[in-house]
């Protein structure tokens, strides 16, 4: 069966089984292609996806998924996914009930160029960071492409789908002058891939890598901080967390009971769109079938609200922000979509450390706490004059130093979230009298 006509043999299933029943239906096709040696190397094709099956009985929910969308299989998974709403505790969970949400398409032709053009984008790539007689060696020069489709239906009404993809270039490389080695990495994302300029993302790389070598150990003490976009894109991510309605509702959130407080100094504006153009993560509905909608999280500094599914909105005494989010194997959760943090006047240059990546976040930051202690990599100004250094390490509290930024950049970059499936949009943040832990 196709996933429309799965979608409808298993609502009218429910219908005679008399449960409520969501199906959510999703199927992924990654292209990944790999340059090497001036040609293109390894070519790799995966396609993924299935049908994910959440009933609600009797005020209990289960959930079973499968792959096979043969009639047998489908009525395996409903029958399993009642027996598993029977062996939970009771309840008084509810689907949200819906309408006709329509048929969209966020990919078009963006992705329609030919194999042999995208295998060029990465051989481009290559032999771009390849032309710098410091790059000892390039690890791997990637192009990258996901198309996806989304299908929707519920006993309570909702019915829709939508198509959404993206594409990639990526490269990791060595190196090296006079000694010193480092070795990082670029990207860049686009629905579009005629939009990806494998010179352009070659230039980054070999700036953004380039101006580290010669590096010199960083002296302990605070100064002020810079914090890069791809740093300020991270941690981010980690507030994100905090905003979920999910951590709020188990009781994790630091920003619990904070409604309408100041949390952030003034100029710091965070939203959520899901229905930005051109995001990287736009999308017309959320995987309950709420309509998106822009929401705004902090405004000029003040807490205005949390991301919430129906579930998460409804245990908080809320609304949910249509921010539901599921695979067709998982269970309901909330993530946020295009997170973008407005940007300000911009940064005044002047003493202190560019701080431009951040290593180990899994394992150094606390997205309960806020609490980060981290290996960085950054550029420090002292009268003037800027040079590389290594060997520091960056501390501060998450909450604390949002409250304590004093300057908000005018050019903002986008980064894939490296938690999940969306998408960050952030300028550079300056922040005084920062901890920094060197030799």
């Amino acid at each position: 069966m196709t996933f429309e006509e799965a979608k409808r043999w298993l609502l009218a299933e429910a219908g005679r089984r008399g449960v409520d029943l969501e199906v959510l239906g999703s199927v992924e096709r990654r292209l990944q292609i790999n340059a090497q040696d001036g040609k293109a190397g390894e070519t790799t094709v995966a396609t993924r996806g299935g049908m994910g099956l959440r009933v609600v009985d009797g005020g209990r929910v289960g959930y079973a998924s499968t792959e096979d969308l043969s009639e047998g299989s489908l009525a395996w998974a409903l029958t399993e996914a009642i027996e598993n709403a029977a062996l939970q505790p009771a309840g008084a969970a509810a689907l949200p009930a819906g309408g006709a949400l329509g048929r969209h398409d966020l990919v078009d032709e963006g992705l329609s160029g030919t194999v042999a053009e995208k295998r060029d984008k990465a051989v481009s790539l290559e032999t771009e960071l390849k032309r710098d007689p410091r790059v000892q060696s390039v690890q791997y020069a990637l192009y990258g492409e996901s198309q996806g489709e989304t299908v929707i239906g519920s006993t309570r009404g909702v019915d829709g789908s939508y198509r959404s993809g993206r594409a990639s270039l990526v490269a990791g490389l060595v190196m090296r002058a006079d000694g010193s080695v480092k070795q990082g990495f670029e990207f860049a994302h686009a629905n579009d891939f005629h939009q990806l300029e494998p010179g352009r993302t070659a230039l980054r790389a070999l700036e953004g890598l380039g101006r580290h070598l010669g590096a010199r150990p960083l002296t302990t003490g605070r100064r002020r901080a810079v914090l890069e976009p791809r740093v300020v894109s991270t941690l981010l991510s980690l507030l994100a967390y905090s905003l979920s309605g999910k951590t709020l509702a188990e009781g994790k959130s630091a920003l619990a009971g904070k409604l309408g407080e100041r949390v952030a100094a003034a100029g710091f504006t965070l939203v959520d769109d899901p229905t930005l153009r051109g995001g990287l993560a736009s999308r017309p509905f959320d995987s309950e079938g709420t309509p998106s909608r822009r929401v705004v999280l902090v405004e000029d500094g003040v807490l205005r609200s949390f991301l919430h599914n129906t579930e998460t909105a409804a245990r908080t005494g809320q609304q949910t922000t249509g921010h539901a989010q599921r695979s067709y194997a998982g269970t309901l959760g909330v993530g946020i979509t295009n997170l973008v943090l407005s940007p300000g006047a911009g940064v005044t240059p002047g003493d202190g450390v560019l701080v431009t990546d951040l290593m180990g976040v899994h394992a150094g930051a606390n997205p309960i706490t806020g609490d980060v202690s981290l290996q960085a990599m950054g550029l420090e100004t002292v009268g003037g004059e800027t040079f590389p250094v290594d060997d520091f390490a960056v501390s501060f509290n998450l909450f604390e130093l949002l409250q304590r930024i004093d300057e908000v950049g005018d050019v903002p970059e986008t980064h894939a979230d490296p938690r999940g499936a969306g998408a960050v949009t952030a300028p550079s943040l300056a922040v005084p009298d920062v901890s920094f832990a060197g030799k």
